[in-house]
């Protein structure tokens, strides 16, 4: 049962510190905490209590392990109920009046507080009254479980670690349901003892999801903080390669231009073709150097309120002749006006659709589809298209600068990781979601609060 304390409490303080301000994280936190607490409760009366007693511990002391023992019990078996359905209440982003939804947590409280009232106290043989907690512990764990199962989860984004949260979850809550609430109201006592296996499992699929797909979102804060840290450095690192070498380019042109000069007075024709050579490569030089350096520099909003459904028609009308045999199709909810950066936005976009045709070019049956949908919280703008898809290594480090899988020159590997910087300055980000052979699906989402949408 140490084991299990260690673990569940683990998993909560991993939980609340990823994303301290969601509701989501927090109650899962609790209802993780709450299993934790259960775990402490059992090492007290297994080892620590008669250990203290063993020991001679003074009667004060003994007291006070009961009273914590007692405490973690009670809030074990009356918390992994109420923090399970109010966590399966936020994240199935039911559509609820605002006083409910305010005042549904105090609501769900009820219960509990006349159970602790009119009950009688927990003692080590009955902890609570079974009888009367299953009819409404057992209701709470179900509708939890149907409350998250339900939830729809647009494919490209988040069904992934919606199962293995679903895994994570679920499985433990209805196993915790039989052995805490049901079976002891039969008789059997102290079933507990057997959570420690399902709890181990579900904590190996909470490690495995973690490190793969995520979990909660939190695959996705490592991996944002991983890109934003190296968009940092390359940001500044191509900000002082350009001053060096506009220096540079701006000495060669100036020398380039007396020696052309020079060139043209004294009749040196072939001297002029070697410095006209030479003022060229200057210019391409400073040209490259200038299209890096507006590729990673800093950026700065300019929002502005405009219809994102227009905003991204028009881009795709400019976008019309790269398509070639590509057949488009498009989705776009109408009306959702927001401040946004229109300029940055619609490049960021426009990287997308030419990434997608690109990946295309040459396919027979080529086609790319462009949606905007919303959730609760967001817009999502998704580029999917039918190419060849991307491996697992590929998709590892398609975000990072100068990454490319194009052999055509004059690609510096910069257009994804561009579009990835605008989604972060509005506050979103850019997800990916591909397989060899499959395509691939690009999805910016954008928090509707930071982007201040709304629909006309």
């Amino acid at each position: 049962m140490l084991f299990v304390l260690f673990v569940l409490w683990a998993i909560a303080a991993i939980i609340w510190i990823s994303e301290p301000r969601s509701p989501v994280n927090r109650w899962l936190g609790a209802f993780s905490f709450s299993g934790g607490a259960g775990a402490l409760a059992a090492v007290l009366d297994m080892h620590w209590l008669p250990q203290a007693v063993k020991a001679g511990a003074s009667p004060g002391m003994q007291a006070l392990l009961y009273e914590m023992q007692a405490v973690s019990s009670l809030f074990s078996y009356y918390g992994i109920p109420y923090f399970l359905l109010m966590f399966a209440v936020s994240y199935s982003e039911l559509p609820i009046p605002k006083k409910i939804r305010l005042a549904l947590p105090a609501l769900l409280l009820l219960p509990i507080i006349l159970c602790l009232l009119f009950t009688p106290y927990y003692n080590t043989m009955y902890p609570i009254s079974y009888k009367i907690v299953v009819w409404w512990a057992v209701p709470y764990i179900l509708a939890s479980t149907a409350l998250v199962l339900s939830k729809r989860v647009p494919p490209s984004l988040y069904a992934r670690t919606h199962w293995i949260l679903c895994f994570a979850v679920l499985p433990p809550a209805l196993f915790v349901m039989f052995m805490n609430y049901i079976l002891p109201t039969m008789g059997m006592l102290r079933m507990w003892v057997y959570n420690t296996w399902i709890v181990g499992l579900s904590s190996a699929v909470f490690v495995i999801g973690l490190f793969t797909y995520g979990f909660m979102g939190m695959r996705i804060l490592i991996d944002r903080r991983r890109y934003d840290s190296t968009l940092r450095a390359v940001t500044s690192g191509t900000a002082m390669l350009n001053h060096a070498i506009k220096n540079d380019v701006g000495k060669l042109r100036l020398f380039g231009e007396k020696m052309k000069r020079h060139a043209l007075a004294t009749s040196q024709e072939e001297l002029l073709k070697d410095v006209e050579a030479v003022l060229a490569a200057s210019r391409h030089m400073e040209e490259m150097i200038r299209r890096v350096h507006r590729k990673t520099e800093d950026l700065e909003l300019k929002p502005e309120t405009c219809d994102l459904t227009v905003l991204l028609a028009e881009t795709m009308e400019q976008l019309k002749p790269a398509a070639r045999s590509a057949s488009v199709e498009s989705s776009l909810e109408e009306g959702w006006m927001c401040v946004v950066d229109k300029d940055q936005l619609a490049e960021a976009f426009s990287n997308l659709v030419l990434n997608a045709f690109e990946a295309m070019e040459g396919r027979e049956g080529a086609r790319l589809r462009i949606t905007l949908e919303s959730t609760k919280r967001e817009l999502l703008i998704q580029v999917a298209d039918n190419g060849p898809g991307l491996s697992r290594k590929q998709r590892m480090n398609v975000f990072e600068p100068f990454y490319t899988t194009k052999r055509r020159g004059g690609n510096f590997g910069l257009g994804l990781s561009y579009s990835y910087h605008v989604a972060r300055k509005h506050k979103g980000s850019l997800y990916l979601r591909s397989r060899p052979g499959e395509g691939a699906i690009f999805t910016i989402s954008l928090p509707k609060r930071a982007i201040q949408a709304f629909r006309q």
